[in-house]
């Protein structure tokens, strides 16, 4: 895997901790940030397609218009 050194800002702890860990426990540090960033980029969808997502699934699990009105007008 092609790697690139980036700048972070971290707490004082933070900071020391990375500092004083093995090498090994560095890269596993430095593995995880990764991951977590590569993440957080592919996980951005919009509002609306997170609630398109939902009403396929809900219909295809049988919810029909007139189902969610009563439920919604349920007191």
């Amino acid at each position: 895997m092609e790697t690139k050194p980036i700048t972070v800002h971290v707490n004082l702890e933070a900071a020391h901790i990375f500092e004083t860990v093995p090498q090994e426990q560095r890269r596993k540090i430095e593995a995880l940030i990764s991951l977590k960033l590569t993440q957080t980029s592919r996980d951005k969808r919009t509002l609306e397609a997170v609630m398109s997502d939902i009403s396929q699934k809900a219909q295809a699990r049988g919810l029909t218009p007139e189902i969610l009105d009563s439920i919604l007008n349920e007191q």
